[in-house]
């Protein structure tokens, strides 16, 4: 049941097609989720609480050290993957290589995209294109004091 989430674009489409058919409510949210932590917990579950499909984008391996260094991701591509779709509220978990989900977002084109209280909208990528095609953006709280890079900062110190 797990592997069965996490999809290609080519198999996220079809899924698209059906959930769009059954007129379901679809949020994307993104991101790299190295150590899944109680802010990404928080985060994930208030995103589905405001549609029925919760797609999530996660940042492929070299995607991830791109973005965050050599050092990192802490864990593979496909553990991130196999966690993200092991919560019961997650529908879909799909790879990208990009540096930015823009694409994906045009793919999907989501009723609401979700990101966390560290972004505002003016810097969520996507978000004008989202907007300009009836969806909504939100922006979940963070939870202080739990991030990766925090944790890891820590752990190293």
């Amino acid at each position: 049941m797990i592997s069965a989430k996490i999809l290609s674009r080519e198999q996220l489409v079809k899924k698209l097609g059906l959930w769009r058919f059954k007129e379901r409510k679809i949020i994307f949210t993104n991101g790299c989720f190295d150590i899944l932590h109680r802010g990404h917990v928080h985060l994930l579950s208030k995103a589905a609480d405001l549609g029925e499909i919760l797609v999530v984008g996660l940042n492929s391996d070299s995607s991830v050290r791109n973005l965050k260094g050599i050092h990192r991701p802490l864990q593979d591509e496909k553990t991130r993957a196999e966690v993200l779709a092991s919560l019961f509220y997650v529908n879909a978990v799909v790879l990208f290589d990009e540096e930015t989900p823009l694409e994906l977002i045009k793919m999907i084109s989501p009723d609401v995209l979700v990101k966390g209280g560290d972004y505002k909208i003016e810097t969520i990528i996507g978000a004008d294109w989202v907007m300009q095609n009836g969806g909504k953006v939100e922006i979940i709280p963070l939870l202080e004091g739990y991030s990766t890079s925090g944790s890891v900062n820590r752990l190293i110190g």
